[in-house]
């Protein structure tokens, strides 16, 4: 007889409904957007982040940054990247400390990876950049789901930091 760990509907529920963004599926409610978010853009009633911004460069150019190896090197300081252009192709970023797979990549429009940090083994969780044209410059929509409890602030700083505030250098220079 298998011993299979028992789950709620509830956690099943809102495991699978963090999925549909993921695959392009919004006809759901997302936990994503799940409850009230505060100024970083974190939902405290799910584990998930959902923030917005601004880039000034066109989406072709933000979408090349984040899938080409040596324009994130430089966005990085530097630091060792290897980034596969091919949808399920393997990343790391940030010498080693961002890991994952591309599920979906449509140039200049939209990236969904599986994305891990140092967690513990197995552990993935959905990143989801939609580009949006604003004007002369690109608004990111940002999702991410499924990371282990308790580090939605560390993540949404580390987003802004590395990600939205390195893309705004890098254009800026």
């Amino acid at each position: 007889m298998l011993n299979l760990p028992i789950i709620s509907r509830r956690h099943f529920s809102r495991t699978l409904a963090s999925l549909f963004p993921a695959v392009g599926f919004t006809g759901f409610a997302s936990s994503s957007k799940a409850g009230v978010l505060d100024s970083q853009g974190i939902s405290h009633t799910a584990e998930a982040i959902h923030q917005e911004v601004i880039i000034k460069a066109s989406r072709k150019r933000v979408y090349d940054v984040l899938t080409d190896t040596e324009q994130f090197r430089k966005l990085s300081g530097g630091m060792d990247t290897k980034i596969s252009r091919e949808p399920g192709g393997a990343f790391s970023l940030f010498g080693g400390v961002i890991t994952g797979r591309h599920i979906e990549l449509v140039p200049g429009e939209r990236i969904a990876q599986a994305w891990r940090s140092e967690w513990a083994p197995g552990e993935y969780s959905i990143a989801r950049f939609v580009l949006k044209e604003q004007g002369s410059g690109t608004m990111i929509v940002f999702d991410h789901t499924g990371f282990p409890q308790g580090k939605a602030e560390h993540l949404a700083s580390g987003w802004k930091e590395h990600y939205w505030d390195g893309l705004a250098r890098y254009f800026a220079s």
